[in-house]
């Protein structure tokens, strides 16, 4: 008796062990869905009671339901999910709590016509292609010049809904010579955008790749980017192709991730850049497509812009920086209401402020 009582405890302190270690993942089986069809899913790694919830960017919960786990069809526990227009995330709750990462549910919808212009830089001599809408939407209502610019557009066709995307909600890694950072997505705002950064990054496309641009302080002495993800490390390389420039309205600032690109809007690939102020990069809002934000990494952030920059004029470092291993994992689970347990970085206060000018 007295060693069938240690046998169960074991037993029991064995499962108890197995049960701790169980993580709750959630997998597309229907990676795309049409707008009407099912939206399959696998949830494995779990017990009863279990509930997936809906929540939209700023965690608020759009719906919830209970599941026994296994095959479940989304569109089905959840038919409100086929209105959304922003990518939603769908998240695990066992016995209340996260667990898990989430699932993205993006909506496939074509992008609005870009609005452009061409537009005088401050020297008051160079000048640029400046977007000043989307669609029928100016993004400067108050701007006459474009507000007589818009009388003159042809109407748009509405985009209509093509299905929806399942994928895993990721980050991306950075380990580079100066630290690690950690980036997290913003599907919500630049679904296509983020998702390339995402497939770079696994795919090994960043590795090796050197920060060859540093602009540390903007014509008013304010910090302004970092700069990398050329291949070949000149500044001209790509992925060799281009994607489209989203409408995102994630407002730069210091750690967040946006897309470098020529004059012409959709001239993106793979060369991403961070910003180092909000002061200095409020006015990239809307001209760039910013995805993302780095949610580890504020002191390798800060190291990098404060390299010495061997050129001026086109912000070489005289001793680049490299990423030398990028990849990619899974995204924390998201509480209802809260969201992420990590918060986008701040700019350390004590990192030295460059009084360096530009005219970049």
């Amino acid at each position: 008796m007295a060693n069938d009582g240690i046998m169960r405890g074991m037993t029991a302190a064995l499962l108890a062990s197995s049960l701790a270690f169980t993580v709750a993942d959630l997998t597309p089986t229907t990676p795309f869905a049409r707008p009407d069809g099912a939206m399959t899913v696998r949830l494995t790694g779990v017990t009863a009671p279990c509930e997936l919830v809906v929540l939209d960017a700023d965690a608020k919960e759009l719906a919830r339901a209970k599941t026994d786990g296994g095959e479940v069809d989304l569109a089905k526990i959840f038919p409100s999910i086929r209105a959304v227009t922003r990518a939603v995330r769908v998240q695990t709750l066992v016995d209340g709590a996260p667990a898990g990462a989430p699932l993205l549910v993006v909506p496939l919808v074509s992008r609005a016509t870009i609005r452009t212009t061409s537009a005088k830089r401050p020297d008051g001599v160079a000048s640029y292609t400046r977007i000043i809408g989307w669609g029928d939407e100016v993004l400067e209502p108050t701007n006459e010049e474009y507000a007589k610019l818009k009388a003159a557009w042809p109407k748009t066709d509405p985009s209509p809904l093509s299905g929806f995307r399942l994928e895993r909600d990721r980050d991306v890694i950075f380990e580079t010579t100066a630290g690690t950072i950690r980036f997290a997505m913003r599907p919500d705002e630049a679904p296509n955008t983020a998702r390339n950064f995402v497939e770079l990054a696994a795919s090994g496309f960043y590795d090796a790749t050197i920060v060859h641009r540093i602009v540390p302080a903007d014509r008013n002495g304010l910090p302004f980017v970092i700069q990398g993800g050329d291949p070949t490390g000149t500044g001209d390389g790509g992925p060799g192709y281009d994607i489209a420039l989203e409408p995102s309205k994630l407002a730069h600032d210091f750690g967040v991730l946006s897309m470098a690109r020529n004059d012409w809007p959709d001239s993106a690939g793979s060369q991403w850049f961070i910003g180092l102020s909000r002061e200095a990069t409020a006015r990239l809002d809307g001209q760039y497509c910013a995805y993302g934000y780095a949610v580890e990494g504020a002191s390798a952030i800060v190291a990098i812009s404060d390299g010495e920059v061997a050129d001026a004029a086109t912000g070489r470092p005289k001793s680049p920086h490299t990423v030398t291993r990028a990849f990619v994992v899974d995204a924390p689970p998201w509480t209802p209401g809260v969201g992420r347990g990590d918060a986008r970085v701040t700019r350390p206060t004590s990192s030295k402020q460059s009084s360096e000018k530009s005219d970049r």
